[in-house]
């Protein structure tokens, strides 16, 4: 996070002027010699697939009619004014070091569209977008394309699943015309409670078995090299090859000795730091994401919701159905734990002052629930 210095008031303040800007211009600005300089090294960008509610979270309607502001209370927090869902206690602690930005809106209706504004400013041309090439890049890809880290170290990581909408893949979270090179790496989180409902792991991850000796890993190498340039037996289109290739390199790399591997390893990890984060797949997936950027991971995406909305079954945040039940009993609580103790985690650990914590979701709910 950023300082009083170059704060994220300051941030969102200056963004502003770049929404107007075509990508190549924005890149052609960044490089500027000019550019004044952050304290932010890294970003953990959390996203809960579905809509998670401002009216029960952080921005409640004390004053509104009853069938507007919902059947929760809300309760004061450390910034005198400011008032929370009562469910999400722990976070209403950490409300002097957020910038909470009550004005953002779009125009789209749909769950697909709402995620594709938010994880790249562009209105999805044509309604529904399915993963593609043709697509704006994802932040997380548009903030990788300046960053260089050290070999073994991917530009950008992106976990535990992707999303999905009944079956199909959802643009906005590759780099689409950027290029395969800038594509988060998708991981899985290795342990905590999973998410209830659909999550699909049909699309391309990295896969980090962490049992594997470097004479191994060599021949396996090796081998594949082989195949590679002896047979020349390509599957898929160039493109494919090239994307596969990349995440194989990439493995390899991070298996031999990276910082990665071991921030990967959560078993290293303080057992009490572990339980601050709660034995669920949200808060594993948090903690995963602070030891990933102190191994120098520039951008973290984290998804702290089941993979695919399948209809508004299961643990995302499209919650038409039971909204008050599933809000209180299942998604605040893992939600407030995990983004408290990832706040309280970077704060103690001297590295809040440099990651940029930023929230995002599709939307929020209609002041009458549909």
């Amino acid at each position: 996070m950023l300082s009083l210095q170059h704060s994220r008031r300051d941030f969102l303040r200056s963004s502003v002027g770049l929404v107007g800007l075509t990508l190549p211009t924005f890149f052609k600005a960044a490089a500027s010699t000019n550019a004044p300089h952050r304290k932010a090294k890294s970003c953990i960008i959390i996203y809960t697939w579905g809509g998670m509610s401002h009216y029960e979270s952080f921005d409640p309607k004390p004053e509104a009619p009853a069938e507007i502001r919902g059947e929760f209370k809300h309760i004061k927090t450390a910034t005198p004014g400011i008032h929370f869902c009562e469910h999400i206690p722990l976070i209403a602690k950490h409300s002097d070091k957020l910038a909470i930005v009550r004005s953002v809106h779009h125009k789209q209706g749909g769950h697909q569209q709402g995620m594709y504004v938010n994880m790249t400013g562009h209105d999805p041309v044509g309604g529904i977008k399915a993963k593609g090439r043709n697509n704006w890049p994802s932040l997380a890809s548009m903030v990788s394309r300046f960053h260089n880290p050290a070999a073994g170290t991917p530009k950008a990581i992106r976990m535990p699943y992707s999303m999905y909408d009944n079956g199909t893949q959802m643009a906005g979270e590759g780099a689409g015309w950027l290029g395969s090179k800038y594509d988060p790496i998708l991981v899985r989180t290795p342990a905590g409670k999973p998410y209830g409902g659909v999550s699909r792991y049909n699309d391309r991850e990295l896969n980090l078995k962490l049992n594997l000796d470097k004479r191994r890993m060599d021949n396996r190498r090796n081998l594949l090299e082989d195949l590679d340039n002896n047979l020349g037996q390509r599957r898929g289109s160039e493109t494919e090859y090239v994307q596969l290739d990349h995440y194989r390199r990439m493995a390899a790399d991070m298996l031999l000795g990276s910082p990665v591997r071991d921030a990967y390893n959560l078993e290293k990890e303080d057992p009490r730091i572990r339980d601050m984060y709660g034995d669920h797949m949200g808060g594993q997936t948090l903690l995963l994401s602070r030891r990933l950027v102190e191994a120098g991971v520039p951008v973290v995406q984290a998804l702290c919701s089941a993979g695919d909305l399948a209809g508004g079954g299961g643990d995302n945040w499209d919650t038409h159905r039971g909204h008050f039940p599933k809000m209180k009993d299942r998604l605040l609580p893992v939600f407030d734990r995990a983004v408290s103790a990832l706040l309280t985690d970077l704060d103690m650990r001297g590295m809040l002052e440099e990651t940029l914590v930023v929230f995002l979701t599709d939307f929020g709910r209609t002041p009458k629930i549909n």
